[in-house]
């Protein structure tokens, strides 16, 4: 008997370490990265370079007192999945006019002082995701017309890079 209850354990702890091992390491896959940028008139914009597959929407959030009180601050979803290339869109827009292929779901709440918030974008069956840009509204003051900043990462850290557009659309994707 003491061998068939050993065998009855072992499948049992099998059977409950099974999700766990499955998951390890789990993520969304990135092939697109996220950037803020601001309008000559001074408006809040997105900006999302796709680099192979494609991406249905962004949302923008800041994270609670407690890690896991996430909020959603803006969302906004493509009419069409967007596929390799640069896409801009006014992100304090109840229906971004300018770009008639956007659908604001969750307008953007005013920024406030000293609080981090992050833009990053999805796709709707979680196949793709954009790498995430982290920003405060003092960023955003200091930032010029056409100028992208984005989470650049290396081998050995994340760090924020401002780039000009035309940069952003041809470098971002080149270590994807």
């Amino acid at each position: 008997m003491p061998g068939r209850r050993r065998t009855w354990l072992s499948r049992a702890t099998l059977a409950a370490l099974a999700p766990l091992l499955l998951c390890t390491g789990c993520t969304v896959p990135i092939d697109a990265v996220a950037g803020i940028t601001v309008t000559t008139d001074g408006r809040v914009a997105g900006a999302i370079m796709v680099c192979g597959h494609h991406i249905d929407g962004a949302s923008a959030y800041v994270d609670g007192p407690g890690s896991a009180q996430e909020k959603t601050l803006g969302d906004w979803e493509s009419k069409h999945p967007l596929h390799h290339g640069l896409t801009l869109w006014p992100l304090d827009a109840e229906e971004p006019a300018a770009t008639p292929s956007w659908r604001t779901r969750t307008p953007l709440t005013p920024l406030r002082p000293h609080t981090a918030y992050t833009l990053y974008g999805w796709t709707r069956d979680n196949s793709w995701s954009a790498a995430e840009v982290t920003f405060t509204r003092t960023d955003l003051t200091r930032l010029s017309p056409g100028t992208i900043p984005y989470t650049k990462s290396t081998e050995t850290a994340d760090y924020l890079a401002a780039v000009p557009a035309a940069e952003f659309a041809a470098k971002t994707c080149e270590h994807m």
